[in-house]
């Protein structure tokens, strides 16, 4: 007896999924498709992609200029001098015995790419620091610190401090007779400040005079407290320019709401 034929299937159904480990009959994923499921596979369980969306796709005001990409570019400094932070720390020593200048000698002159390492964590901080300073000169003459955004002022300028301090702190660690001497300056400016000056010093230090464990603590503090508390501090920034949006320049005019207007003239 002859087999009949299966029934059409109703319009708007597809035909049934094959099981796992069946040929789907279309032969092998592209790329792009892989990776557009892994993604999809992602975003399901953690609902990552409208966070995304609005972090990312945000009206922006007209005029907008180059000038408003200081702050990504600062950004992206500090992420060069974590990334190449990390790699110099695999070699650094802090010993004041002669480790830390041998390391870095070792690191220069020997280690592979080392010297080019060292010079973009060296002059990057140069570039980090020129940039932030570039970045707050933006803000403060385009007037962007003025209500809603005082908040986002004060933690760009709590960055800004912390970026100094992390190249006061950096400046000590090849442990050179200029690092020595300029933290030595540097430490004694900073305790004749009143009132908390002495402890600050003291802090630093690791005690009253500087001693061996001076170099470890200028290295924890360069190392992990600060690029802590500055990742923290740029997540809240980030987090505020994305809800509050970016000012436009102040040379341009902010066009009347025509419902407003039309509400003023019912009145």
């Amino acid at each position: 007896m002859p087999r009949l034929p299966a029934p059409p299937l109703p319009k708007g159904l597809l035909p049934k999924p094959p099981r796992p480990g069946e040929d789907n009959g279309n032969g092998a994923v592209t790329p792009a498709e892989a990776g557009v499921t892994v993604v999809d596979w992602i975003d399901e369980r953690t609902s990552l992609s409208g966070g995304i969306r609005w972090m990312l796709f945000r009206k922006v005001p007209p005029g907008v200029t180059w000038a408003y990409t200081l702050g990504s570019a600062t950004m992206f400094a500090f992420l060069s001098q974590a990334v190449t932070g990390v790699f110099l720390a695999m070699y650094y020593r802090p010993d004041v015995t002669g480790g830390a200048y041998e390391s870095i000698r070792y690191i220069t002159d020997q280690v592979f790419l080392g010297q080019f390492v060292r010079g973009m964590h060296k002059w990057g901080a140069s570039v980090m620091v020129i940039l932030i300073f570039l970045h707050m000169a933006r803000v403060f003459f385009f007037g962007a610190y003025k209500y809603p955004r005082e908040l986002t002022w004060v933690i760009g300028v709590t960055l800004l401090i912390l970026t100094l301090i992390m190249s006061f702190t950096g400046y000590l660690l090849p442990f050179d007779g200029r690092g020595y001497w300029a933290t030595i300056v540097g430490i004694n400016i900073n305790g004749t400040s009143p009132f908390l000056g002495p402890y600050l010093s003291d802090f630093i230090r690791a005690g009253p005079e500087f001693g061996a464990t001076t170099l470890s603590r200028f290295y924890s503090i360069h190392m992990l407290v600060i690029p802590a508390m500055i990742a923290a501090l740029i997540g809240a920034h980030l987090y505020l320019v994305a809800k509050l949006g970016i000012s436009a320049p102040p040379w341009l005019k902010s066009k009347p709401d025509p419902e407003l207007e039309l509400s003023r003239a019912e009145v």
